[in-house]
């Protein structure tokens, strides 16, 4: 049984987590609302155990983030940038995450109903050889899920809830085989969750992983499965008596809309989000349906099915939708690896064509778009850029454009390597789209990143209106949003203040949206509208910006 190499594993993660936490700016509106509060915690401006943005308390209940964020801004030295240094804990995050995935996709191999069929005259896999293959296929993935690239390097809460539930379901697939590390993940993963805003999850994962341990017959040790369902049983009411003494418990259920385009919507969601692992663990489980729908249980397929259950549900049952869907992958990446030993050859043939047309278009296009703002050949990608983006003036990175050269060469190596005969490479089918989301996901934070600071940031905005009010004693804001208050206050070093009837700044910032309420917290008389600016790249998020009349 082939073994994916460590060293090119390990680059390869690489590749996928560094790209996307270095070199942009932060964008709106969870990651640069989150970046908001942490800067806040981190300058002694707010309160540890309730911190506000100008009057604002945090839209997420967990604070664990925002600690995370402010304690690496307190630790970095002063030559790194504020808004990586939030990101650095982050990257861990995701690091930890992939670990942990991986762990957990080898410890369920290992169950005995997991393994390979004995050959009648030997010369099977070994049992840790297998288990180790289908890690690898498991973490590619993962990897390859369309829906992880950008909310995994966001510095928002919802990183740091995936990170937590792959450590809860490593902590529940090794318990049969280790006892310290997976009793600590195990602690950590609900405690995790429970102050990253996520307890009613935590303890939903935990009360699955108790029944599961209880009506498994296969374990060797049953005093043992009996010990660790007693565990993950404790550990879980500790977690919903921590969020009960936090009040962290909310009633977030809200069942979707009847309508049609609700419906779609949602459908539309769980159709790309977590492709291509999605098919692949539907395949998983109408092949290996005799062991998970008998009465003995197969934990390698009841464990991740039972994680993903619970995330799709939250999918269809909470708002946003696709940050629910997220905790998901992990699991749904596990069921799709199971689902390679099953893989005919015309099944694997048909993946790996749709996934080299797909993501070696998706290449093609951005580097064209990239040559077109460059050299402004060829021209319709130019005037598309020039509409879509008005203000924004392409740069040219050396270091990104090498990155960007020698990811695509690496590309065409791997597809020249698919195309080979590898029928010992269990994980083969997932190379290539694990391969291609990360080349897609390097090259448009390499080649595009410019254009996507530009039209995901805040930062064109906020300096337009600070050229215009200089360096005021202080701005006060009305209807703005926490993730433009923290633009401004971060972009444009403005002192913000929310907005009384008594004018105390000399200018005034406004939501577009909110001026039909203004009249009843600003005295209208106080001021005069000197001009409204509009962040480029989006026509409904517009600013009024007000000059005092009187002092």
């Amino acid at each position: 049984m082939r073994r994916l190499p460590r060293l090119a594993l390990v680059l390869f993660c690489m590749a996928y987590v560094v790209p996307g936490f270095i070199g942009r700016e932060p964008w709106k509106s969870d990651d640069m609302t989150a970046f908001g509060y942490m800067l806040a915690l981190a300058r002694g401006t707010t309160d540890w155990l309730n911190p506000l943005l100008v009057g604002l308390p945090p839209d997420m209940d967990g604070l664990l983030t925002y600690w995370m964020g402010a304690w690496a801004l307190k630790l970095a030295p002063a030559w790194i940038a504020p808004d990586f240094a939030t990101r650095i804990p982050f990257g861990l995050l995701l690091a930890l995450t992939l670990t942990a995935t991986w762990y957990a996709v080898y410890y369920l191999a290992r169950s005995p109903r997991a393994q390979p069929v004995a050959f009648a005259f030997g010369g099977e896999a070994q049992p840790a050889d297998y288990a180790r293959a289908m890690a690898d296929g498991g973490l590619l993935a993962l990897i390859a899920c369309l829906g992880l690239a950008q909310l995994s390097h966001e510095t928002s809460a919802y990183l740091t809830q995936l990170c937590f539930t792959s450590l809860c379901f490593y902590a529940a697939a090794a318990a049969p085989y280790r006892t310290v590390t997976p009793a600590l993940a195990l602690l950590a993963g609900m405690a995790g969750l429970v102050l990253s805003g996520a307890p009613s999850m935590a303890v939903l994962f935990g009360a699955g992983s108790v029944l599961l341990c209880l009506l498994d017959e296969n374990e060797a040790d049953e005093a043992r499965s009996l010990r660790w369902a007693w565990c993950i049983a404790f550990t879980t009411v500790l977690a919903a008596v921590l969020a009960w003494l936090l009040d962290l418990w909310r009633w977030r259920v809200a069942l979707p809309q009847s309508s049609w385009t609700e419906w779609r919507s949602l459908g539309r969601l769980l159709l790309w989000f977590a492709w291509p692992a999605w098919p692949l663990a539907l395949w998983t489980l109408w092949r290996w349906r005799k062991q998970w729908l008998s009465r003995h249980l197969s934990r390698h397929v009841a464990l991740p099915l039972w994680f993903a259950a619970v995330a799709v549900s939250a999918t269809l049952l909470t708002h946003p939708a696709d940050r629910a869907l997220l905790l998901g992958l992990p699991a749904l990446a596990t069921l799709a690896a199971f689902a390679l030993p099953t893989l005919t050859r015309s099944v694997a043939a048909l993946i790996d064509w749709f996934t080299l047309l797909f993501f070696t278009g998706s290449a093609i296009i951005i580097w064209v778009v990239w040559i077109a703002m460059q050299t402004g050949f060829p021209r319709q990608p130019a005037a598309n850029v020039a509409k879509l983006v008005p203000g924004f003036v392409p740069s040219f990175s050396p270091t990104a454009f090498a990155a960007a050269l020698g990811a695509t060469l690496v590309w065409a190596w791997l597809v020249k390597w698919r195309a080979g005969r590898h029928r010992s490479a269990i994980w083969k089918s997932l190379v290539l789209p694990a391969g291609g989301a990360a080349l897609c996901w390097l090259l448009l934070m390499s080649l595009w990143l410019p254009l996507l600071d530009f039209a995901r940031s805040y930062a064109p905005l906020a300096q337009r209106v600070s050229s215009i009010v200089n360096q005021p004693e202080c701005v006060e804001v009305y209807g703005l949003s926490r993730g433009q208050i923290a633009a401004f206050q971060y972009h444009a070093r403005l002192d913000l203040k929310p907005a009384a009837m008594q004018a105390q700044c000399p200018w005034l910032l406004v939501d577009v949206d909110a001026r039909s309420t203004l009249q009843k917290s600003v005295n209208l008389r106080q001021w005069s509208l000197h001009g409204a600016f509009r962040r480029p790249t989006d026509k409904n998020e517009n600013v009024l910006l007000f000059a005092r009349t009187t002092k």
